[in-house]
């Protein structure tokens, strides 16, 4: 078999020149960031170790899932488990694993409800009969055949609005929509409806970690249920309601990650009177909030995603 000849040696290396380097870091970086998949992305950094640094030291995961999801913004630096730490892996590898598989996460087309408790309601007329507890069961009737439902105060003024406070499953959760189902008094003259005429959604976290004991009781009913308690990372805008008592799905403009495993119902604008005393009320039945949504506290492999000053050790 003959020798290749200079003339081919130098023809095989020509065509084994890389691509990266014809065209130039300007235009790679131009060309890589039109990749809107995180399987894209890793075929390409697995194409050569040049390639792959090319990825890394770029921080393309990091765009890519800030793309998808620009919630993920508000997080500052990544914690790596100790144990599955690698000494020989730089902060921009940690940073690019870990956003990968946030990105990998937040694609997995796997609903499910999501709100786990209640932590308040910013008022209730008749507690604990009338407790925020009322929207998560799932039936419509509770202890002593009372209806299962949730009512504010009553008010004058219409404007005045109302807000429920639930806790999500997880420090992490996408959330594409949330299910509102208003309640009709049939026990009152005309089965009135207490509906609201908007609603509005926010997500975010705690200033202070909530205690692990029952959140809605006598003794902190209302407390938990205040702005200044949270920071709100994510504001929906107003979607009208119907003022009937059948489940309403409200789906966000596109999937939020809540960070903070905080969710807030606002309802704005009062409907209904109630006619023994003249005052408006906003009512919610027994499946009043349901948030189809996905738990990503274990589908985000070991690195821990911390954000503004605090550290966030999710349990993944």
């Amino acid at each position: 078999m003959e020798e290749p000849g200079p003339e081919e040696e130098k023809e095989e290396e020509e065509a084994r020149f890389d691509f990266l380097e014809w065209i130039g870091p300007d235009t790679s970086a131009a060309v890589f960031t039109f990749l809107d998949h995180p399987a894209d992305l890793a075929r390409a950094s697995a194409v050569s170790r040049s390639w792959r640094r090319f990825v890394v030291r770029n921080g393309f995961s990091k765009i890519q899932c800030l793309r998808l999801c620009p919630e993920a913004s508000n997080f500052t630096r990544i914690i790596t488990k100790q144990a599955i730490a690698s000494a020989s892996e730089s902060d921009a590898e940690h940073q690019h694993r870990a956003y990968m598989h946030l990105s990998y996460a937040l694609l997995l087309d796997d609903p499910q409800d999501c709100i786990i408790r209640c932590i308040g309601a910013s008022t209730t007329d008749n507690f604990p009969e009338e407790t925020i507890q009322n929207t998560l069961v799932p039936t419509d009737w509770v202890a002593m055949m009372r209806p299962s439902y949730w009512s504010s105060a009553g008010h004058f003024d219409p404007a005045v609005p109302e807000c429920l406070f639930y806790r999500l499953r997880s420090d992490l959760c996408l959330v594409q929509q949330i299910n509102i189902q208003p309640f009709r008094a049939f026990f009152q003259y005309g089965d009135p409806i207490y509906s609201a005429k908007y609603v509005r959604f926010q997500m975010g976290y705690p200033k202070t970690p909530l205690p692990s004991q029952l959140l809605v009781s006598h003794d902190n009913e209302g407390q938990l249920a205040a702005d200044d308690n949270y920071i709100w990372t994510y504001t929906s805008p107003q979607f009208p309601m119907l003022q009937e008592s059948v489940l309403q799905s409200f789906k966000l403009p596109r999937a939020v990650l809540c960070i903070g495993g905080v969710v807030k119902i606002e309802f704005l604008g009062r409907v209904q009177k109630q006619e023994m005393d003249d005052l408006y009320y906003i009512c919610g039945d027994s499946t009043a909030a349901g948030t189809r949504s996905r738990s990503l506290q274990e589908r985000c492999g070991p690195q821990v995603l911390s954000r503004y000053s605090q550290i966030w050790r999710v349990p993944w």
